[in-house]
């Protein structure tokens, strides 16, 4: 029998690596461009098909972890992703780039519906341990940032994808020592922690829809942005890119910290006493960081990754609690395609936003998307408490 702590530390640790690996290329791109003779808005595109396939692909990963194996799931996304990483690494021309970026993304999409959906399985509180594991994608998020841009600037590019791919590997081989097929027919029901009536579900499902699109687009576009921005914007601070990844970084804390936060709230208030409050946050700073520098920008941007990091947290958390364990992959394979399909969208639109009008176009445009953010969170109806089996 797998012990629940062995299985959510390598999940979390999965998490990390989703996110890490997915952004290796956004902070990478500012070394790559002058390397390759690409401007900016030319070499950005290439990561629109990876983006789209981590959110596409959760269709079918989320299909085989429910109808076959969540752990062996897992071991293909530790060994896939870490090959594909590597992959990117020896690359030599635009095609294959390309090729194996859409490989990362492939790969990437079996965690999201299979990952937390073991991560709902195994847990005794669902809040917390959704806190600690999106802390977790966090801080994937911000290392990626700053180790590519240590790695970049001293080692060059191509290591910056070879040493985390060949980590990867590495761990999904202990993953796979470790951890066996589960049994699902004595995991506990953890995540039945509220419904609500029957007629208000079609609030619950229109409520998710909009802030999935609007904050997974905003997100992805965020993270995206962020090491341009920084470059861009706080020149009076520092030209370096190793500096500039741990200011990032920084930023990403905060992310991670309220993400925590977040998830304790959930297991003491119902999702809507939490989201509404929260979802007032993202749209102003968004909309005063499209003219901010230096300082005042990485206030701006603290705002910023909270409030969007936060909502992630909340859009996990009622996933968990509205469905059973049988469909729970397939749920987070829905929730996740729209998302990530929307935020694989958000690449491209952020190259035209950045030709159009740099980034104050670019980020008055997100907050006026984040305004429905606001109408999620208000017409999200109230629950109907039912206590969780195992809970203390």
């Amino acid at each position: 029998m797998n012990s629940p702590a062995r299985v959510i530390g390598f999940v979390n640790a999965a998490h990390f690596i989703d996110h890490y690996s997915m952004l290796i290329f956004a902070a990478a791109v500012i070394v790559m461009g002058p390397a390759l003779g690409m401007a900016y808005s030319e070499l950005l595109p290439y990561a629109t098909p990876g983006f789209v396939a981590f959110g596409a692909g959760s269709l079918l990963t989320g299909w085989l972890g429910d109808r076959w194996s969540r752990r062996h799931m897992m071991v293909i996304f530790f060994t896939g992703i870490g090959a594909s990483m590597i992959a990117v690494g020896l690359v030599q021309t635009k095609l294959e780039l390309g090729a194996a970026l859409l490989s990362i993304g492939l790969f990437a999409s079996i965690y999201h519906p299979v990952g937390t959906a073991m991560i709902v399985s195994y847990a005794d509180r669902l809040g917390r341990e959704m806190g600690l594991n999106g802390v977790w994608g966090n801080l994937g998020v911000a290392s990626s940032a700053l180790v590519t841009g240590i790695v970049g600037q001293y080692l060059g590019w191509r290591w910056a994808f070879i040493i985390p791919g060949a980590v990867t590997i590495l761990l999904g081989a202990a993953f796979m020592w470790t951890v066996v097929h589960e049994d699902r027919s004595t995991v506990r029901q953890a995540a039945a922690q509220a419904r609500v009536a029957r007629g208000d579900m079609w609030r619950v499902i229109v409520a998710l829809l909009i802030v999935v699109i609007a904050i997974s687009t905003t997100f992805n576009a965020v993270t995206v942005a962020l090491p341009k921005l920084f470059a861009e914007r706080l020149s009076d601070l520092t030209r370096s890119p190793a500096l500039l990844g741990v200011i990032a970084a920084f930023v990403y804390v905060f992310g991670a910290m309220t993400q925590y936060t977040i998830g304790k709230l959930i297991d003491r208030y119902s999702l809507k006493a939490v989201s509404l409050p929260l979802s007032f946050v993202l749209a102003p700073f968004l909309y005063v960081a499209a003219e901010l520098s230096n300082l005042p920008l990485i206030i701006a941007a603290i705002g910023i990754v909270m409030g969007a990091f936060g909502q992630v947290t909340i859009n996990d958390a009622m996933v968990g609690k509205y469905t059973s364990e049988e469909w729970r992959s397939r749920a987070y394979a829905v929730r996740y395609f729209v998302g990530f399909t929307a935020a694989g969208v958000s690449v491209g639109l952020v190259a035209w936003l950045y030709q159009q009008g740099g980034f104050v176009t670019m980020l008055h445009a997100f907050a006026a998307l984040c305004m429905l953010v606001i109408a999620a969170a208000i017409i999200l109806p109230a629950e109907i408490e039912v206590p969780a089996a195992g809970a203390n």
